[in-house]
């Protein structure tokens, strides 16, 4: 058997009478060709030795086939210049250039393996269902420990590319191992970056907060959207987003209504007059409940929570599934527990008593005392001389 590397010096001396730039374009050229043919024929392979059982390797290979082409491509650009007419010097930074695009290469393949982890990790866990607290919690695990992951993994690739460039070379080593005065620059501007990748992590692992957890932040009530690498989205109510830094989650105080279970219990309270039919109104709220398709058959109870000046305060206590569902029963409630009252006891609806006393008779005795003194004209004397 011949050796290559013969046969790479006979094919040489053959093209010898072309130009140095035309036999360097030609050899690339070559080389990009054969990386390429021995890509096509290594995916081929795998489709067929590799199985269903070995799906994360499957795809891994086929979802990475365009990084994977440039890195076999990279990999033969290189041994082509090793035997390609080129100055000291052109080899010099021909072969720096390729060994940064290596570099960046292996960053882009490290991103679609964990993209692919995380996607067939989440393969067996559906978030759409109704209970889906169990796919809540490995889904913000597995998207924040991804963009974590991810983050890492793109300052590394930063990193080490940088280290190889004689200028740049100390930002490179700040980065990864933050030493030297550059490496106190660079951790005091990622200093937020930092800590909020930090409390992602701990959010990953405590869970305080989950993907579609229904919460109550700064006053203002809805459901967790997104949780990326730097922020929270909430989903209020009315539509509108609010975005909060991951540490304000864990330096801040806030309610989460599912951090247990996705079944809520809604409270509606009712003001009515101290007349008012309690045991009547338990009975309403039980009917009410049982022939809503919102309630979930575990809670339901009324009672009196409060006495005030001129009202009662009713508490009317229902549980329903998830939070929506349960908004969505207390308003029910409200509607109807209101419209049974105004049909049925319209006494029992807020009023004010307004009392009208008698005004009590007064004496002879106390009018003579009040009554203004008559005094009758005394005549005017005059004197007599």
């Amino acid at each position: 058997m011949d050796d290559p590397a013969a046969k790479v010096a006979e094919f040489i001396a053959r093209i010898g009478w072309l130009p140095a730039w035309a036999q360097s374009l030609l050899l690339v050229t070559l080389a990009v060709g054969a990386a390429s043919t021995v890509h096509a024929l290594g995916v081929m392979i795998v489709r067929r030795v590799l199985t269903r059982r070995d799906a994360f390797w499957r795809s891994l290979v086929l979802g990475t086939q365009g990084p994977g082409r440039l890195t076999l491509i990279t990999i033969a650009v290189a041994a082509a210049i090793q035997v390609a007419p080129l100055t000291p010097g052109e080899a010099r930074y021909a072969h720096h250039a390729l060994l940064i695009c290596l570099i960046l290469l292996m960053g882009w393949i490290c991103m679609k393996a964990l993209d692919i982890g995380a996607a067939l990790y989440m393969h067996g866990f559906k978030a759409d269902v109704e209970d889906n607290l169990l796919a809540r919690k490995h889904l913000t695990q597995v998207r924040i420990l991804r963009q974590a992951a991810a983050v890492l993994v793109a300052l590394v690739t930063v990193g080490f590319a940088l280290t190889t460039i004689d200028a740049v070379r100390q930002w490179g080593v700040s980065l990864l191992a933050a030493g030297g005065a550059a490496g106190i620059v660079v951790g005091l501007a990622l200093q937020p970056l930092l800590t909020n990748l930090v409390a992602g992590i701990q959010i990953a692992i405590t869970q305080p907060i989950r993907i579609d957890d229904a919460v109550i932040v700064e006053n203002e009530w809805g459901w967790i959207e997104e949780i990326s690498v730097a922020f929270v989205v909430v989903r209020l109510w009315d539509w509108r987003r609010m975005v909060l830094p991951l540490s304000y989650f864990i330096q801040h105080p806030f309610q989460n209504w599912t951090r247990q279970s996705s079944a809520l219990i809604g409270t509606a309270f009712i003001y009515v007059d101290f007349a008012a039919p309690v045991d009547v109104m338990r009975t309403k709220l039980e009917e009410i409940a049982k022939n809503s398709k919102l309630w979930n058959g575990d809670v339901v109870n009324l009672a009196v929570t409060d006495l005030r000046e001129r009202v009662m305060e009713v508490r009317c206590l229902v549980s329903a599934r998830n939070a929506g569902q349960t908004f969505d029963l207390r308003c029910e409630v409200r509607e109807k527990m209101l419209a049974f009252l105004k049909t049925e006891y319209p006494e029992a609806l807020p009023r004010d008593r307004l009392v009208l006393a008698p005004v009590p008779q007064r004496s002879d005795h106390a009018e003579a005392v009040d009554a203004p003194r008559k005094t009758e004209p005394q005549p005017v004397r005059s004197a007599a001389r």
